[in-house]
Parts: C-alpha cells; sequence; structure tokens
C-alpha cells in the first residue's frame, strides 16, 4: 500500500497524465499526495563560463514554477486528502529524490515523454531514468507520446 505519494508536476502534458494517474491511486489507497515542482538552480544564470546570477530572472523563473505547483495543486484539489505542495530548487533527479527521502514516500510519479530523435534523447537525458536509478522507492513513470 501507498501511504505517501510524491507527484514530481511540470505542467507539461506527460505532466498532467502523471498526476491524473497519481490522483487514481491516491484515491483507491486513501493516500497522502506531496506535489512538487523543481526549479533548475542553473535556470537564473545568465551567460556561459562567467555567468552571473539576475534576480529579476530569478523572480520571473520563481513565479512560473509557483504557477505550475499552484495548478498542479488545484487540480489535485478533488483528492480525500488535500495534496501538500512545494517548490524546489535545484537538479530536478537530486531535489525529488531527497524529497522522497524526506517525506518517507512509499512512491514518487512523474510523467516522460518520448524523444522523436536519438539527438534530443542523448542532449536532454531522461529525468524519469535516471531517477528510477536514485529514488529511496517504487517510481511510476507515466509515459506520453
Amino acid at each position: 500500500m501507498y501511504k505517501k505519494i510524491l507527484l514530481a508536476y511540470d505542467g507539461s502534458l506527460a505532466g498532467q497524465k502523471a498526476l491524473l494517474d497519481c490522483q487514481e491511486v491516491a484515491q483507491m489507497q486513501g493516500s497522502e499526495t506531496f506535489l512538487v515542482a523543481v526549479m533548475p538552480q542553473d535556470s537564473v544564470f545568465i551567460g556561459g563560463e562567467g555567468a552571473f546570477y539576475d534576480p529579476q530572472l530569478a523572480d520571473l523563473e520563481k513565479k512560473k514554477f509557483q504557477g505550475v505547483l499552484a495548478e498542479g495543486l488545484q487540480r489535485l484539489s478533488g483528492c480525500a486528502k488535500p495534496a501538500t505542495g512545494e517548490l524546489l530548487v535545484g537538479h530536478p533527479v537530486d531535489a525529488i529524490a531527497s524529497y522522497a527521502k524526506k517525506i518517507d514516500a512509499d512512491l514518487i510519479v512523474v510523467g516522460h515523454k518520448h524523444q522523436q530523435s536519438w539527438a534530443k534523447r542523448w542532449w536532454s537525458g531522461s529525468v524519469s531514468k535516471t531517477l528510477i536509478e536514485h529514488a529511496p522507492c517504487s517510481v511510476l513513470v507515466v509515459i506520453t507520446g
């Protein structure tokens, strides 16, 4: 039985499908649901090797991810137990795995969209694939496309 489910949500179509599946599992199991959005640390830096921190860009990025989080929480509002949300900052895999460990999650739910070309797969990597290797619990990968 899954007592605590962590949904890593990014607002994408794959994320929305994962949210629906997470909601269904949580309803069936009577689970406590946690939702996180992860803002990559490097999204607030401008430039390459000589990058600098831009506080205005950081504020815009934070608002964007807070919006994603709020939207996900609103979609989960129909659950029997209200979902808890948190904005995390860092590398997505590390942040999700650490948070799952912190709350003692039984299941992590993530969305995944197959990349069409080998170059896109190679360049972007896969959060869900890497998360499986680093997660402290089971991972449900909801695939779209």
